[in-house]
């Protein structure tokens, strides 16, 4: 059921999980980079069980009766909008079971192929607020080297259906692929910005193991990619989309302004609770939801949050084995925190860092160039600590020496 903005957060908890995730795990072919949990060409039969599943799993949180106001729902997968029949019947389903915001930012994923003009009718008269498409690049050659199924004239004509739909546009860029030049990039980054998009995110190609594209690459028929060309890479995104009012707000993330950020996204990295539904899918609880939810067998003092991840092999998540969990004590919650408020690019309060016990770790991180202490400009109180250029370049030796305290 949709609630008004004037619902008393008071009355349902304000610390509910208020963010959905639910992870589809189908698409139309695996491309080259990908080693996310999902499954190619599957069946009818297969589809329908697991979407009959993501939905009794939803009831199964609605009766646990913690849930707290959605204020984000988010579809990832594979490829939602391959079965958009399907979103839409689950879609319902959440809001027949759980509390949504009449304002709730509802995100579904999509690929250029799988989005027709029937498709985005169908997502926008269920209410569904946001699409983010798959672009990856505007580049023929650099989509075929990413084994992307779409040209560049699909990618922009999806863009073109969503906007005109009447709905926020999101599109995700890769750049560092092997063969891509800088001026394919500076030709890509121009048509992003002339979609209308609202928000761009960017990500610098990551090869994983035994993916089509690390086979490729150890039989030498592909180049390596090259990590300095990748960082010149994300260096021209950052001033191009900047240029065009489409400022960083996060190490990968764009928006033309705060109400275009990302709401759903910008909730982990703010450490909210959040429920994961479908094969594969991840959620955080804070213990005192955990235990509500039976994923802490007794209250273990030690214990501050939960991290659990549903199994990503479809049959064992149908009958309910192989999730996994991990646990973190209060000290582990608090170097979590800092690190994923350092990707935002205004940091974290310095009061934050030392509360976390941190501070020594910042300042030798200062030292070397990766971060700078400086005034909060939003709430013009105290200090925040936040990257640098070359730190933000460096993100995960930052990330990494916050998680480790050292």
């Amino acid at each position: 059921m949709d609630l008004g903005n004037d619902t008393p957060e008071s009355l349902f908890g304000a610390s509910l999980p208020a963010h959905l995730y639910l992870h589809v795990p189908f698409c139309a072919s695996k491309c080259a980079y990908c080693d996310f949990a999902s499954v190619a060409g599957a069946s009818g039969d297969l589809v329908r069980t697991v979407f009959t599943g993501m939905r009794t799993q939803v009831t199964r949180w609605s009766l646990a009766g913690f849930a707290g106001v959605l204020d984000t729902i988010y579809f990832g997968g594979g490829t939602p909008s391959l079965h958009a029949d399907e979103i839409v019947r689950l879609l319902d389903h959440v809001r027949d079971h759980l509390l949504v915001q009449i304002d709730a930012e509802i995100t579904v994923e999509a690929n250029p192929d799988s989005l027709t003009r029937e498709v985005v009718r169908k997502f926008a008269g269920a209410g569904v607020t946001r699409i983010s498409v798959g672009v990856q690049s505007f580049d023929d050659g650099v989509l075929r080297v990413l084994g992307r199924r779409h040209d560049s004239r699909a990618a922009w004509d999806a863009c073109r259906l969503v906007t005109a739909a009447g709905l926020d546009l999101s599109i995700d860029l890769m750049c560092g692929v092997p063969g891509q030049s800088i001026t394919s990039w500076s030709e890509t980054l121009a048509r992003a910005v002339s979609t209308g998009a609202h928000h761009v995110s960017v990500y610098p190609l990551s090869i994983e193991d035994g993916t089509p594209m690390q086979v490729a690459i150890d039989a030498e028929l592909l180049g390596e990619p090259d990590s300095d060309l990748a960082a010149e890479m994300m260096v021209l995104a950052e001033n191009t989309l900047g240029y065009h009012s489409l400022g960083r707000y996060e190490v990968a993330n764009y928006a033309e302004d705060r109400a275009h950020e990302s709401r759903h996204n910008t909730a982990y990295w703010l450490r909210r609770q959040y429920i994961g539904v479908g094969p594969g899918a991840h959620g955080m609880l804070d213990r005192e939801t955990a235990l509500v939810a039976g994923l802490l067998e007794f209250d273990d003092q030690t214990t501050a949050r939960v991290r659990y991840a549903n199994a990503s092999d479809i049959d064992e998540w149908l009958v309910g084995a192989g999730d996994t969990q991990e646990q973190l004590t209060a000290e582990q919650a608090a170097r979590e925190d800092v690190m994923l408020g350092m990707r935002l690019v205004r940091g974290v309060p310095a009061a934050q860092v030392e509360a976390a016990g941190l501070t020594r770790v910042l300042e030798s991180l200062e030292e070397d160039g990766l971060v700078e202490r400086e005034c909060d400009s939003i709430s013009n109180s105290g200090s925040n600590w936040r990257t640098t250029r070359r730190g933000w370049l460096l993100g995960n030796e930052v990330f990494s020496r916050i998680w480790m305290g050292e």
